[in-house]
């Protein structure tokens, strides 16, 4: 998906912030589309998308009545719709900075990360132009204001666990399970992983048909490949192949989630249940 250049670049981020090379690599794919830039009036760009209703909130009431009357700026979100084209989102930008510029920015989300100018107090920024320049100083910027998101809203670890359910649920909002984030992130970081030869964690396929029967007290590779399922499926856990209580806990949780009878034993039905429940990457 990425090329080797930016493939280090993006692992060598990743590694400042003590996160796997292939989870950085599997969010940025995600969230970009695998595309960090555009050919706008001949200079590459960050993608961005322009928000009315942000830029309806952020202006004085007059210039509001003006970029009202204009029909880019909105108290409805969605209600001023975005071109197609990244030369449109460019030009409909300049349209906005044509009544209020620094307004007009932090209306915008920008770069690989998708971040709200509007963040660049929240994120340390010593201003929406300081944000905005890192976004439009190559792949690398974009993606470490990326990073300085998933650091402020305190991800990290959710990265570093591998809780793909937990890190898209406060990431993509509560919509991620409908358009897939953790499963779509999940696929791609073993895809990124197997290309890096890094040694993967998780289990990257169903369970197994063979299990043996695992409860409180069992150790070993079936309850570590347990304990991976049921982390890919948004319950966390350490990867330490000892079923004790919280272990316990998250597999009751997820039997009562699916209608099973709760007795906090691996068998057969919750077998079969988790086959159909986990991703297929």
């Amino acid at each position: 998906m990425f090329g080797g250049h930016l493939t280090r670049m993006i692992s060598s981020i990743a590694k400042d912030h003590g996160i796997e090379p292939a989870s950085l690599l599997a969010v940025v794919e995600v969230e970009s589309g695998g595309k960090l830039g555009a050919q706008v009036n001949g200079k590459s760009e960050p993608l961005i998308r322009f928000e009315g209703h942000y830029f309806y909130r952020l202006l004085p009431a007059q210039k509001r009545n003006v970029a009202v009357t204009r029909g880019i700026a909105s108290s409805r979100a969605g209600a001023v719709r975005n071109p197609f084209s990244q030369s449109g989102r460019w030009t409909l930008l300049r349209r906005a900075e044509a009544i209020d510029r620094p307004a007009a920015l932090a209306s915008c989300s920008w770069g690989c990360g998708q971040v709200m100018g509007a963040h660049w107090r929240w994120l340390g920024y010593a201003s929406i132009d300081a944000l905005v320049a890192d976004a439009r100083s190559g792949a690398d910027g974009q993606v470490r204001l990326m990073m300085r998101y998933i650091r402020k809203a305190g991800l990290v670890e959710k990265l570093q666990a591998l809780d793909w359910a937990g890190f898209a649920r406060a990431y993509n909002g509560p919509a991620y399970r409908k358009y897939k984030y953790d499963t779509k992130m999940r696929a791609a970081y073993f895809r990124h992983a197997k290309r890096l030869g890094q040694n993967v964690v998780e289990s990257s396929k169903p369970a197994r048909n063979s299990m043996a029967l695992v409860r409180l007290g069992s150790k070993g590779q079936d309850v570590r490949e347990l304990q991976a399922n049921l982390r890919s499926l948004g319950f966390y856990l350490v990867l330490d192949g000892d079923f004790g209580p919280a272990t316990e806990r998250m597999l009751k949780a997820f039997q009562r989630e699916n209608r099973l009878k709760v007795d906090g034993i691996f068998g057969r039905k919750s077998l079969e249940m988790m086959r159909r429940k986990l991703p297929r990457g």
